[in-house]
């Protein structure tokens, strides 16, 4: 027999069993660490209106102080995702680009239920999108999320004449600077608050919501982002 090459037969045996048991090892680890998420996953998924809203809290607290954790923006949560969704809040939102809520509230794949629309109004759109998140996905909270210096908001207390169907939005906001137009201040800042606690108002026509409010199921809160320092600040 060629001593060389039962040599090199014997290493590769032997690499092949360590790899194997470092496969298993591995096999072994990733499922220990599938079963730990999906437990943290059912916890989440049962979490009380407040519980959720001091869960986004925490996460735009860490954001602010550039300390993020990046949850569940793994391979194992898009699995754990792939069929099905349990956001525990859902959130309408301004589109502008510098407030995208699951950086700003530190959160991953599945956690919010994002509905954006320019000026975070409260259209028949967002409202059939938000009542199917807390109907069909039972989300436990609901913000509308408004955000320092939105031009939305500044083209309705301008009154400024927009192109094609870009001034849509500001119908839907007038109703909130028409409230605020003589309060002393910024007059784009007193509407941004305004007009959240306005989108909130224009909420209570959805049954769903209602039931859900009354239930204690549900908890709806409107929140105020600053572009200059990332926070966010409940204003209803």
């Amino acid at each position: 027999m060629n001593l060389n090459k039962h040599f090199i037969e014997r290493r590769d045996f032997l690499r092949l069993g360590v790899t194997g048991a470092f496969g298993v090892m591995i096999s072994a680890s990733d499922f220990l660490f599938s079963v730990k998420q999906a437990l943290a996953a059912e916890i989440l998924y049962s979490l009380t209106p407040d519980a959720a809203l001091q869960k986004l809290i925490d996460g735009n607290q860490r954001f602010v102080q550039h300390r993020p954790q990046y949850p569940h923006q793994s391979p194992v949560r898009l699995q754990q995702v792939a069929q099905a969704q349990h956001p525990f809040a859902t959130i309408l939102s301004c589109a502008d680009s510098r407030v995208p809520a699951e950086i700003v509230f530190d959160q991953g794949i599945g956690d919010i239920f994002d509905v954006r629309i320019a000026g975070n109004i409260v259209i028949p759109e967002a409202l059939g999108s938000i009542e199917y998140a807390v109907s069909l996905l039972n989300t436990p909270l609901l913000m509308i999320l408004g955000h320092e210096r939105c031009g939305a908001v500044t083209a309705a207390v301008q009154a400024e004449e927009l192109l094609g169907d870009i001034g849509t939005f500001v119908k839907a906001i007038k109703p909130a600077v028409e409230r605020v137009k003589n309060q002393p201040g910024d007059a784009v800042e007193n509407a941004v608050v305004a007009n959240v606690q306005y989108q909130i108002e224009q909420l209570q026509r959805s049954q769903i919501l209602t039931e859900r409010l009354e239930s204690g199921k549900l908890k709806i809160v409107g929140g105020r982002y600053d572009l200059d320092t990332g926070k966010v600040s409940i204003v209803a």
